[in-house]
């Protein structure tokens, strides 16, 4: 089975801190790129952020994506975590600009077939320094996501609105039964 397993939907819906239990359980986790971006692109006052410039920000997400992906290393015994990753960031740039490269991935990059997704949860959504978009974008996101990962062949798994060790444990115990 592959391990390499997705945690993606909305933002704001949870995700961070649900990769951090997983982390702190002893699981390898990949933080989100575009968060990694922004950090970066602040502190050097650089351009490429969603607010400035969209494309760029894609294109080094998709980048940043594709190595995080080559550079995990496989262990048949521990799942390994991406928040969000390639296929979130390629369905976005897609979106944006039309080109066709969601069916690449298919081929050459291929994740657990469970991707867990974080439903819109209005009552924990913040925006902040990073998450300049208000709800209503995230859930357009999540509704683009929700279409994207059935039509790549994944199956998707609604993460339950609950406390993060409940979340963690729900994740944990999906993935056992796919074993």
């Amino acid at each position: 089975m592959n391990p390499f397993v997705i945690i993606s939907g909305c933002s704001g819906g949870g995700k961070s801190t649900l990769l951090a239990e997983l982390e702190r359980r002893g699981y390898t986790v990949f933080a989100e790129p575009g968060r990694r971006i922004i950090q970066e692109e602040l502190l050097t006052n650089g351009q490429a952020v969603p607010w400035i410039d969209m494309a760029s920000f894609l294109c080094r997400a998709i980048e940043m994506s594709q190595n995080d992906y080559l550079n995990a290393l496989p262990d048949s015994k521990k799942w390994i975590f991406f928040d969000r990753g390639l296929i979130d960031v390629t369905a976005a740039f897609e979106a944006l600009t039309g080109e066709p490269l969601l069916a690449m991935l298919r081929e050459h990059y291929r994740y657990h077939p469970t991707v867990f997704l974080t439903p819109p949860w209005p009552e924990i959504y913040v925006q902040d320094s990073d998450r300049r978009h208000d709800i209503a974008a995230a859930r357009i996101e999540f509704e683009r996501l929700e279409r994207t990962y059935p039509a790549l062949g994944y199956e998707i798994s609604l993460l339950p609105k609950c406390g993060v060790k409940e979340r963690a444990d729900f994740v944990l115990k999906t993935l056992k039964t796919s074993e």
